[in-house]
């Protein structure tokens, strides 16, 4: 998105976005700062929030804590779905096998 040069107008509110604001090309042309309300992720210029913060450490490592359990109930909810899917074809090919006897 950094690289775009002909934009009139731009609104990124309310979209989770993080991290700093590029202050290249078109963005240095954007100095309100209410098109990135609700993002509270985001820094720097026009920003009150400066991207050197040691809060940012710390919201990263609450972030990757999330990350972390995330990838916890991923692994169980895959574990979970192999077991269903060997019941189910044992079920199905079980019951077939005896109706074929």
């Amino acid at each position: 998105m950094s690289s775009i040069t002909s934009l009139n107008h731009l609104n990124l509110s309310h979209n989770l976005l993080s991290g700093p604001i590029p202050t290249i090309n078109q963005f240095s042309t954007f100095s309100d700062p209410s098109i990135y309300e609700g993002n509270l992720g985001l820094c720097g210029l026009p920003l009150s929030a400066n991207c050197s913060n040691p809060n940012d450490q710390n919201h990263k490592h609450d972030q990757d804590e999330e990350d972390d359990e995330d990838g916890w109930y991923m692994t169980w909810f895959f574990i979970s779905m192999a077991m269903g899917f060997s019941v189910g074809i044992w079920a199905v090919g079980g019951s077939l096998a005896l109706n074929k006897s």
